[in-house]
């Protein structure tokens, strides 16, 4: 099954009464419609895209908590991994490492389950064992952990969404985790919405969404899991922003640089460059949660359409960034 739409530009945002947003001049040029693929149906709330070596596709189902494993026309489910299993990427050691919020309450799936911890996990593809490796960090326990990003030393950054309870709302942060696995640290703590998160090519650049303002963030890298401070805190800058009422999801990154972010409410993909400039594909399906490029040529893009529980790959008008492992 294959549909079109098209590239919406702007440079900046005014809205109009329909909450349209009024065209700018410094977007980026507009291509020729991309044609998209479904590749996977029926997989409930999608989420969490990794190309695998062998041209499948993992994806993570935050409702039924399965790891899924894709070609083309066929799926299989790899694992029951529990909780809510939100982002993934493989690791150095070829497992896949799993961002679990902790799943949503039993009797009420608009609110997390206040009995089940936030973790980060490792499963091992090759025996289907789960090793839960941490769900605290200096004696604070995690949130929602809600995506990660490998850097080329082997350890990774990662993120805490937040949860929504009963009558009250636990805040997230950024975090990031070293090589040898043995120190995790906050980088920043008391977010709310932290979401998507990846590394600019060179690896001095780190992005994370914030997903409520429908933001992108970024800190510059000085080292392993160090970040440029201002002061006591790490200095921290505004990227851009979606059009319109857009909620900031997962994210990949192009060679080029560019940061294409999943879109949610007004649903597309909004990319972003690194001096500012914003522009919008429009999709047909309100919740486009994550992104992965692969493919030889590194311009197959799989995105996770969770409304409709799908898996659909497009085309791209540019290669993504080959990440770190896998």
């Amino acid at each position: 099954m294959k549909q079109q739409s098209g590239w919406t530009r702007r440079s900046t945002l005014a809205l109009t009464g329909a909450g349209l947003a009024t065209l700018g001049t410094r977007g980026l040029a507009a291509g020729p419609a991309p044609q998209f693929e479904i590749m996977a149906e029926g997989i409930g709330f999608s989420e969490g895209p990794v190309v695998m070596p062998d041209g499948s596709v993992l994806v993570v189902d935050l409702i039924s908590a399965n790891i899924t494993r894709v070609w083309k026309g066929s799926k299989e489910v790899v694992k029951n991994i529990g909780g809510g299993p939100n982002g993934a990427q493989l690791g150095p050691d070829g497992a896949l490492y799993v961002c679990n919020n902790g799943g949503a309450a039993p009797d009420n799936p608009t609110l997390a389950d206040p009995s089940q911890p936030g973790r980060v996990e490792r499963l091992d593809l090759a025996t289907g064992k789960v090793e839960r490796l941490f769900d605290s960090v200096s004696g604070t326990p995690l949130s929602a952990p809600n995506d990660l990003v490998f850097d080329a030393d082997g350890g990774f950054w990662f993120t805490d969404y937040g949860k929504t309870l009963a009558e009250s709302y636990s805040r997230g942060g950024l975090y990031y985790c070293s090589a040898d696995r043995g120190e995790v640290k906050a980088i920043t703590r008391n977010g709310t919405g932290f979401n998507g998160v990846g590394l600019s090519p060179d690896g001095k650049t780190l992005y994370f969404c914030k997903y409520f303002e429908g933001r992108l963030m970024r800190m510059n890298v000085t080292g392993p899991g160090e970040v440029e401070m201002a002061g006591e805190r790490p200095h921290v800058e505004l990227v851009g922003s979606g059009l319109g009422e857009a909620e900031f999801d997962g994210l990949a990154v192009t060679a080029a640089g560019n940061i294409c972010v999943g879109t949610n409410h007004t649903g597309g993909v909004t990319t972003i460059t690194p001096d500012g400039e914003v522009r919008f594909f429009e999709l047909p399906e309100r919740m486009v949660t994550n992104i992965a490029f692969g493919g030889e040529d590194m311009r197959d893009a799989y995105l996770t359409w969770s409304t409709s529980g799908r898996l659909v790959r497009m085309r791209w008008d540019e290669p993504g960034l080959k990440l770190n492992f896998g």
